[in-house]
């Protein structure tokens, strides 16, 4: 069986990463390591962890030396995973049991090195937001122009992030993907199933569009380096589709 590994970062999640976990824990396919980074957590969230360590030696625990941000958590991650598969989950996001399982097929059927699905957006308290269907196949243009992709949903072969970082900027999924698929010039796949749920917290940062926008942008000029009028026309182009 190929070894999956998952990177899932923590700040102060105590109230979460419970349940997050129990997620990946009740996954029909069981050939993972849970790699949980902790980015100097102030709360409770290092003693869930380590009972859960204590039950699982499958999940391993990082502790970085400084809060870093969620991108140096993930590339912390990304240099002790050891599996032939590497997937994101969040500390407040959830899986469905069937989600590693399914992919996984997936992936190896079509040859596919990197994949994402379908997800249901959700209130805090569990309720239903809206589902999000993914297209099935996405190339760097198509990125470009809008974000179909849900880090919690992804699933990336190891090849793909060999000496790999993710950026370390403001929507670092974003930035990541487009990296990723103009480096190697290669698509992203899309199974239209709901393998997992998105927590809409209150405050999230992501929710502020006008903020938002000043990201994605510095993304199109510093990191894509795209010329400012052909920047201004991918922002507007995404500004209206995160509106939709």
């Amino acid at each position: 069986m190929d070894l999956i590994s998952i990177i899932m970062p923590c700040y102060n999640m105590k109230n979460y990463i419970a349940a997050s976990v129990a997620t990946v824990i009740n996954q029909t396919y069981t050939c993972w390591e849970l790699l949980i980074i902790d980015d100097c957590s102030t709360d409770d969230s290092i003693r869930l962890i380590e009972d859960f360590i204590t039950d699982d030696n499958r999940i391993k625990l990082i502790r970085l030396e400084k809060n870093s941000g969620i991108a140096v958590a993930r590339n912390a991650g990304l240099r002790e995973a050891r599996g032939s598969y590497i997937a994101f989950l969040d500390s407040d996001d959830f899986w469905h049991p069937e989600k590693l399982q399914v992919q996984l097929l997936f992936m190896k059927e079509k040859n596919i090195l990197f994949s994402f699905t379908s997800y249901e957006q959700v209130r805090e308290n569990g309720s239903h937001i809206a589902f999000i269907e993914c297209p099935s196949v996405v190339d760097y243009a198509a990125l470009l122009k809008k974000n179909t992709i849900g880090c919690l949903t992804v699933m990336i072969h190891h090849s793909m992030l060999e000496n790999f970082c993710i950026p370390t900027v403001h929507h670092e999924d974003f930035a990541a993907w487009l990296a990723l698929l103009r480096a190697n010039s290669i698509n992203a796949y899309g199974l239209n199933k709901c393998l997992a749920k998105y927590n809409v917290r209150k405050g999230s940062t992501s929710r502020n569009k006008l903020r938002s926008m000043g990201w994605v942008y510095i993304i199109y000029r510093k990191q894509e380096h795209l010329p400012t009028l052909q920047s201004l026309f991918y922002l507007v182009r995404w500004f209206l589709q995160s509106i939709k």
